[in-house]
């Protein structure tokens, strides 16, 4: 992830407690710079490592467990694909949360979103 946009992600995210990263993969960074604000929960369907101080739970977002998010402020995605939009729009509508994605490239969103330039890249805020 480039400086410019883990900063400006790092500084729109920090102000919410408890946080859920969906599908976190191999990119860490984001989750390790909001630990030092937040609670922080790592989501992905295979086994990944995480960041000192960051929870890790083996979750489907097009299965999801409610107990994983209950509580959350925030529940992001980075790079996002088109086909999971749709199943992180409905579980931040059921669990209410704030949701925020990004893309691929130059993916737009498939569901209903505030877009946000973040250093060169697009942030898809889902509406509360």
């Amino acid at each position: 992830m480039r400086s410019r946009v883990l900063d400006t992600l790092t500084d729109r995210f920090r102000r919410f407690d408890r946080i859920v990263e969906v599908g976190i993969g191999h990119q860490t960074e984001l989750a390790a710079a909001l630990v030092e604000y937040s609670t922080v929960t790592a989501t992905d369907i295979a086994d990944r490592q995480v960041p000192a101080d960051v929870a890790f739970v083996r979750d489907d977002l097009t299965e999801p467990d409610p107990a994983v998010y209950a509580g959350a402020d925030l529940v992001y995605a980075i790079n996002l694909p088109t086909e999971l939009h749709r199943p992180l729009f409905d579980l931040v509508t059921d669990e209410p949360a704030v949701g925020a994605f990004t893309t691929f490239g130059t993916e737009g969103a498939a569901v209903p979103t505030e877009p946000e330039d973040v250093g060169g890249e697009t942030l898809y805020w889902i509406p509360a």
